[in-house]
């Protein structure tokens, strides 16, 4: 010490530690103040902003009020330095872990809003994350006066030896990046795997896409196995799709008055089920001479994939009341078996006959 501590520097230095504290405090205050006023606007950056500046800020304002309290104090130059180096990784550390959540929650902003769904693409968040944390580690390895460059070496011959040994991971990160760049699959999509699972993408991340089907469960699927497949996305190139309900009636019916009774059925389904697409132009379609019935192809506009259910549902239950109502057929399939005589074969109460049939409903 260049001279004793006395107790006016004690008070002072409090003083200054205190006003410090204040200060924190006011300004924690006016950033929960700023935070409800950026809830009310539509950009949800300014969200993300202002609750990262509000652990920041208070804890800047603390950190010079310690170094301002630090300088008052009659410190060696070693003690002094050492305290202002500690002062200066303690707000560097809260800098960066304040600029890795700003950071990241403006990715998964952006990222949001171009998918256009809630779920989360957390593979680009937790990259950009880690790229962050790891700068502000090298500024605070850099500001203890620890030589980075030799570090950064090491890291490097360190890290081709890890990626030999992480090649699977590896794979799946970067195909999971290949599947977000490329716009394949987006977190909200309906898929199809050519194995057979299907459901909503919920997430992408480093390493696995999570499906969630319509029974509820959640499906894992390696990024890598998932670029690899083949795949039907029913979201892609449009959310809408067109559904395709096969009907059969019989042959004595009036064609031109089935098809006007079917419009009307499609007309009320699509304005009275939700999910259903007025604006869609059905069509009905004649198109098979079956065994029993003519066939034809009913083609309605759904807004998504778990859409159909619903909509097939109400779809035939009214469509088989209505022909009930009209008196229109729908024929059950029946099949003609003829028995002919042979060896060891008899026809009950058709011995003279050579020839009997046998209607089976």
């Amino acid at each position: 010490m260049t001279r004793a501590l006395t107790v006016d520097d004690c008070l002072v230095a409090g003083i200054i530690l205190v006003a410090g504290l204040a200060a924190a405090f006011l300004l924690r205050l006016l950033l929960r103040w700023l935070g409800g006023h950026a809830t009310k606007t539509r950009w949800s950056g300014d969200d993300v902003i202002v609750d990262a500046l509000r652990s920041l800020v208070p804890w800047g304002a603390f950190v010079g009020g310690a170094a301002a309290a630090a300088a008052a104090l009659p410190l060696t130059r070693t003690v002094h330095h050492n305290v202002n180096q500690s002062l200066t990784v303690l707000l560097i550390l809260v800098a960066t872990i304040t600029a890795a959540r700003v950071i990241a929650g403006l990715v998964r902003t952006v990222t949001q809003s171009r998918a256009g769904v809630a779920g989360s693409v957390t593979i680009f968040v937790n990259i950009t994350r880690v790229a962050v944390l790891a700068l502000g580690c090298l500024v605070i390895l850099q500001t203890l006066g620890i030589p980075v460059a030799p570090l950064v070496t090491a890291l490097g011959v360190g890290g081709l030896a890890v990626a030999l040994a992480l090649q699977d991971t590896l794979a799946n990160l970067f195909a999971g990046i290949h599947i977000l760049a490329s716009k394949t699959v987006q977190p909200g999509d309906y898929i199809r795997l050519s194995s057979g699972e299907e459901g909503y993408v919920v997430d992408i991340n480093w390493r696995q896409t999570t499906i969630k089907s319509l029974s509820n469960n959640l499906v894992i699927i390696p990024n890598g196995q998932l670029a690899g497949t083949n795949m039907t996305n029913f979201n892609q190139p449009e959310q809408d799709m067109t559904l395709l309900v096969q009907v059969g009636v019989g042959y004595d019916s009036d064609l031109e008055h089935v098809e006007r009774v079917t419009n009307e059925v499609i007309a009320e389904t699509m304005k009275d089920v939700e999910g259903a697409k007025p604006d869609h132009e059905p069509a009905v379609r004649f198109h098979t001479f079956g065994d029993s019935r003519i066939g034809m192809t009913v083609i309605l506009g759904v807004g998504e994939f778990s859409d159909q259910y619903r909509i097939k549902h109400e779809f035939i239950k009214r469509l088989h009341r209505r022909y009930r109502t009209e008196g229109i057929h729908i024929p059950a399939p029946r099949r003609t078996v003829t028995l002919q005589p042979g060896a060891g074969v008899e026809i009950p109460h058709q011995r003279e006959a050579s020839i009997g049939s046998i209607e089976v409903p």
